[in-house]
């Protein structure tokens, strides 16, 4: 909410007041000041505000905006209870000591990982690993609701645990955070990777026909692409340049285009190349007519209900409080761009929203919890694949 514009709120906090006086005067209808238009008014209707004081982009309420509202400070849940609870819901019988591993190992990784813009160890995270949780339950369970032998309740969530966290680590930081995993879960052997068949059939050629060379620890980052593709719509490629961010996009695609017989797409555009109203659209100052924005164009055609395509947005620039936060209502399960003319396009199945940066340092922690992260650390391709992936190109 603080992210609206001063004269906005300016304007916001007259017509509260206006909707309080009729309120207290027990008035039927009423009308805004300078509007011409009756409005009902129901008795019960109330208003709140949630907002995150002091991020970039975000500012002070005005005083006449305040005065109107009663303030309240939210604590910190408890996250342990929330796990449990969550636990118990995705049909997991263990839940109680499940929860406490999970709360204890989010907690030594605030203290004892390194500290970087793109971790996030917060609840939407949270979330997310205890919904893949459920799912990978649901996908071993027998009709009795037993589990096959080697897939018990642990190896399961340890699984998930290290599947959905490995992809943003930096380098530094993976052999810490693996050992913290087979210190909580000492009685198990670490689970296998995941192994996806088709595509592992299919990335050498793909590879070989972008003249690239197949080293272990960057195709490693391709299929971690992939499965964050299957369980988030807004994803972040990052990393400094010259780890293969861009490739490894382009590789995925093309592979998964034989894959699944598909066809698949990527607009791809710099947002730091136009101004936030050039981007997303505005009113123009002499007819008073919608311009539609570059961004809002692409995202109108990406969302077209019945295409039989994906789309894969991709956004080659650095991230900033300016034009990210607006993408905020995207990336979160809303999944509807909300436009300054009032139109609200909601995000279709078949699209997902890209990201490629070298850094987050300017993105605000709201942005970040809603992405899944992929970082590509500067050592995960070593000197001699570029070497060779530059000769084979001559």
């Amino acid at each position: 909410f603080n992210r609206i514009v001063l004269p906005v709120l300016s304007v916001v906090a007259q017509q509260v007041l206006v909707i309080n006086d009729a309120k207290k005067v027990g008035k039927p209808a009423f009308y805004f000041p300078g509007d011409d238009q009756l409005i009902r008014l129901n008795p019960v209707c109330a208003y709140f505000i949630t907002m995150n004081p002091g991020y970039a982009g975000r500012q002070e309420l005005p005083e006449n905006l305040k005065a109107l509202f009663r303030g309240m400070m939210m604590m910190v849940p408890n996250f342990e209870t929330i796990m449990g609870v969550k636990l118990c819901s995705q049909g997991y019988n263990n839940y109680l000591v499940l929860a406490t591993k999970f709360f204890q190992l989010y907690d030594t990784c605030k203290q004892q990982l390194s500290k970087q813009r793109h971790y996030d160890w917060g609840l939407r995270n949270i979330l997310a690993v205890l919904r893949t949780a459920g799912a990978t339950k649901r996908k071993f369970i027998n009709p009795d609701f037993s589990l096959p032998r080697g897939k018990h309740e642990d190896i399961l969530l340890f699984q998930t645990l290290r599947d959905m966290n490995l992809s943003k680590m930096v380098a530094q930081d993976v052999p810490l955070f693996l050992s913290l995993l087979q210190d909580l879960f000492p009685k198990e052997e670490p689970p296998a990777k995941a192994v996806y068949e088709e595509l592992f059939a299919e990335l050498p050629i793909t590879i070989e026909k972008f003249k690239k060379v197949y080293y272990d620890d960057w195709v490693n980052k391709i299929v971690q692409l992939f499965e964050t593709t299957l369980v988030r719509h807004g994803i972040m490629l990052c990393g400094p340049s010259g780890g293969g961010k861009s490739v490894i996009a382009d590789v995925l695609m093309e592979t998964l285009i034989n894959v699944n017989k598909l066809q698949y797409k990527m607009p791809r555009m710099n947002p730091k190349a136009m101004k936030p109203s050039d981007m997303y659209g505005l009113t123009d100052p002499a007819s008073q007519e919608w311009v539609t924005g570059v961004f809002a164009a692409i995202w109108a055609r990406a969302n077209t209900k019945g295409n039989t395509f994906w789309t894969w947005m991709m956004m080659d620039g650095p991230v900033d409080a300016i034009w990210i936060e607006d993408l905020n209502t995207v990336l979160d399960d809303n999944k509807i761009l909300t436009l300054a003319n009032g139109d609200r396009m909601p995000m279709t199945n078949m699209c997902k929203i890209m990201f490629e940066v070298e850094t987050l340092k300017n993105a605000s922690p709201a942005t970040v919890s809603r992405a899944g992260i992929i970082y590509v650390s500067d050592t995960d391709l070593d000197w001699s694949p570029v070497a060779e992936g530059i000769i084979r190109l001559r």
